[in-house]
């Protein structure tokens, strides 16, 4: 399909989901990614007669490009309501949040991993994979059901940045010993220009924000626009581009801006961007999405569900406590926290590296099959408990009382 013609299909075929959302008063992501999926190669192209069928919308350039410009602005609106001084007011709780979910979650998952596919390697990528919620989900769900103001909010993203500063590090090591580990000082080089990359962008949330707020002074929404996603971009895209999380990098490019006077004109000019570009991310998970691939994993699959969604409904409900929340506002922290994305992907794709070198090729296969099938129902079950939680909150109050 001609190029023009594929992006076409794609933001008409996100236009419809956005219809058949409101129909059935549902969240609209899981459609995204069905329609997607749906759209895919492995689905659509499957099913053409003579030239005739649905259109296929291959994952392109375009498509992948904005399935990161998605996240950037998903993480950039987060860093905006989260802004430095907040940041800094709540790191021990962060902290403190952050590790009982590392602790209970990343544990499970090299328990999980190694009983399924019995291989060291194999279980420290699943500990990855089960481990990382979701940031640009979770957000969208936040920003949608108008959690983001709640008192919720705030153990929920505190722990989403302990969990993406953890990944910085965490991939980097992972992507050492998928490759055979056998250039240890190159792999220390990288943690490290990562954890600098990391001081450097919380220096410029601190003492950037003059400088942000003369970068934004005009009267146009045209220049406010294009300069504010000129700085994102760029920063992100050098984050990135020497190993750390664009996520992370947006994130604090959010905070820099967030103390300025242009903090609501940016939400209200640049919120139609960002929504666009998450239907684009969203799509793009269905379009990676292979269901040919459940069938060999679905064991697998099931397995890690029951065990994974459990311990992240937990580790969210002590995180809420742990913030002083009371019963019920700690249940939605422990439901927001189980929708796992682009991430999980990503330590996948890292699997496939090692093909045939530290890991069989069957294994490396398996473990990208897994995490695939895994995203993409953890992605649905995850913003349905959030759109659902009303029964969890009754339970959770009902047995914990209400402080």
């Amino acid at each position: 399909m001609a190029d023009l013609l594929g992006i076409g299909v794609l933001f008409a075929a996100v236009a419809a989901a956005t219809l058949v959302a409101v129909w059935l008063n549902k969240s609209v992501i899981p459609f995204y990614i069905l329609i997607g999926m749906l759209l895919s190669p492995s689905v659509a192209g499957q099913f053409s007669v003579a030239g005739y069928g649905l259109p296929v919308v291959e994952s392109s350039e375009f498509v992948e490009l904005g399935a990161e410009l998605g996240i950037v602005f998903l993480l950039f609106f987060l860093g905006l309501e989260f802004n430095l001084d907040r940041l800094l007011e709540s790191w021990e709780r962060i902290t403190r949040a952050g590790t009982i979910d590392l602790g209970i979650n990343f544990g499970a998952g090299l328990v999980l991993g190694f009983a399924l596919f019995r291989d060291p390697l194999a279980a420290f990528l699943i500990a990855g994979i089960v481990y990382i919620s979701s940031s640009a989900i979770i957000t969208k769900s936040l920003i949608d059901l108008g959690w983001i103001a709640n008192d919720e909010a705030d153990p929920m993203l505190g722990t989403l940045v302990f969990e993406d500063l953890f990944i910085a590090v965490y991939l980097t090591v992972a992507a050492a010993l998928v490759t055979g580990g056998s250039d240890v000082g190159a792999a220390a080089m990288s943690v490290g220009v990562a954890l600098s990359f990391i001081v450097a962008l919380l220096l410029l949330a601190r003492y950037g924000t003059p400088w942000f707020e003369r970068a934004l002074q005009t009267t146009s929404n045209e220049f406010t626009v294009v300069r504010a996603v000129g700085i994102t971009v760029l920063i992100s895209g050098f984050a990135l581009a020497i190993g750390v999380s664009e996520a992370v990098a947006a994130f604090f490019v959010g905070m820099a801006f967030a103390p300025t006077t242009h903090t609501h004109k940016l939400e209200s000019l640049l919120e139609p961007l960002r929504d666009t570009f998450a239907a684009v991310f969203f799509f793009w998970i269905g379009v990676e999405t292979d269901p040919r691939l459940f069938a060999g994993v679905a064991g697998l699959v099931a397995a890690a569900i029951v065990v994974t969604t459990p311990t992240k409904i937990l580790s969210g409900y002590l995180s809420g406590r742990a913030y002083d929340l009371n019963p019920r506002r700690s249940m939605r922290v422990g439901l927001g926290m189980v929708t796992r994305g682009e991430f999980s992907l990503i330590i996948a794709a890292v699997a496939l590296t090692g093909a045939g070198t530290s890991l069989s090729t069957a294994l490396a296969n398996a473990v990208y099959s897994f995490t695939v099938a895994y995203v993409l129902l953890m992605s649905i079950l995850g913003t349905m408990l959030m759109q659902y939680s009303a029964p969890f909150e009754q339970f959770a109050t009902a047995r914990f009382g209400t402080e």
